[in-house]
């Protein structure tokens, strides 16, 4: 069997751009991957077309190989932009090798550990009352892990962001949470990197300990020692590594015990190659996985099957909900697609990854360009997304 071609689809769906790439064979076979970095696709276009030109007509079953050659045959190796081009076509190549094989990935991956993949549900909630309300209609509908995130003092401009100026509101809504609803689930907030170590310290002290299951992504990642000084400033337990694009990224993080969840993202990091090495070390380490899905229904599926496969895993990333509906995964778009009921992913159990996309329907959609927001302080200065 040999790579026929390699073709990135730079589509929008829904609300924002996916990064999707088929890789077909000459004996029909094709397989669909996705890559992760959102908001920067047509970078991530340029890497494919750059790796087609030496892919084509080699065999699509050596992954390992492949992967290999990809990451190390440029000498600058690695970067965000190269590994998500990386982890969309080690994806599709898992899904040719599964139909190949006519088993579910997961088969490949060691076999299936889990019965179906637990998610957790995402919540904005604008006031301390609504957000209450938001996890109380979650709890009712068997939601057991729910993630929130940022309270900021409204504004009429939408670009404003003051980190301290969040920090009390938030701190006080999830308070107002657990005072009202109990212990009896998880509970954890996704700070974006907005804080510095000193807020993100800030933000926790002010809350009983035992109010957060989790803190998810506080600080930026490029430091790790001021992610440990951090960890010596409080006991909530971290949500670390949805930027990562290596295992060496995620290397201090799990040798050093700086997070207790791994975030990884199997778009970003490298594929289900990569990931699997991930999820191995921090098995070594008594770290779950905890992974980062933002994205659609191949992300999701390539996920799922990472998920059956390993053993320590708590919860996946779903972006449906009754308190959120993000529009990333269009039936028009993936006829084929994991199945969600609630706070479970079905495991898919067809050949390959279990997912499937309209070729015809997206070639005549269009890139459209989407940039995230560019947040500001009151002082003017650039502050984090």
């Amino acid at each position: 069997m040999k790579i026929t071609d390699i073709k990135p689809y730079p589509v929008w769906v829904g609300h924002r751009n996916q990064m999707l790439v088929k890789v077909e064979t000459d004996e029909g076979l094709y397989g669909w991957g996705e890559a992760g970095l959102s908001g920067r696709e047509l970078a991530v276009t340029g890497a494919v077309n750059h790796y087609r030109e030496f892919l084509l007509g080699r065999d699509p079953l050596q992954i390992g190989r492949l992967w290999q050659e990809m990451y190390r045959s440029q000498y600058f190796e690695g970067g965000r932009t190269l590994t998500a081009a990386i982890s969309a076509i080690d994806i599709a190549l898992y899904d040719i090798l599964g139909k190949a094989l006519n088993v579910p990935v997961y088969q490949l991956l060691g076999g299936k550990q889990r019965d179906h993949i637990p998610c957790f549900a995402t919540t904005k909630g604008g006031t301390a009352e609504a957000l209450v309300e938001d996890v109380r209609l979650l709890l009712s509908e068997g939601w057991d892990c729910i993630r929130t995130g940022i309270l900021h003092p409204s504004s009429d401009d939408k670009a404003l962001f003051e980190p301290r100026a969040s920090i009390a509101p938030t701190a006080a809504a999830l308070v107002a949470v657990r005072e009202a609803l109990g212990t009896d689930f998880a509970l954890g907030i996704d700070y974006h990197h907005r804080l510095s170590v000193a807020e993100a310290a800030s933000f926790c002290q002010r809350m009983p300990s035992g109010t957060l299951d989790f803190l998810e992504e506080p600080i930026r990642d490029e430091a790790p020692e001021a992610y440990e000084a951090l960890r010596a400033l409080t006991d909530v337990p971290m949500a670390i590594g949805e930027e990562f694009a290596s295992k060496w990224q995620f290397l201090p993080y799990v040798e050093r015990g700086i997070t207790q969840f791994a975030r990884v993202d199997v778009c970003n990091v490298g594929g289900l190659t990569e990931a699997l090495k991930v999820a191995g070390w921090c098995e070594a380490h008594y770290i779950d996985l905890m992974p980062h899905n933002p994205l659609g229904p191949v992300c999701t599926a390539a996920t799922a099957h990472l998920g059956a496969a390993v053993p320590n895993f708590s919860w996946l990333e779903i972006r449906r909900s009754p308190t959120e509906q993000m529009r990333f995964y269009d039936e028009e778009v993936f006829p084929l697609q994991p199945e969600a009921h609630g706070n479970r992913l079905a495991i898919p159990e067809g050949p390959g990854l279990g997912v499937d996309v309209n070729e015809e329907y997206i070639q005549e959609q269009s890139f459209a360009f989407w940039e995230a927001p560019h947040l500001h302080r009151r002082d003017g200065a650039v502050t984090n997304w």
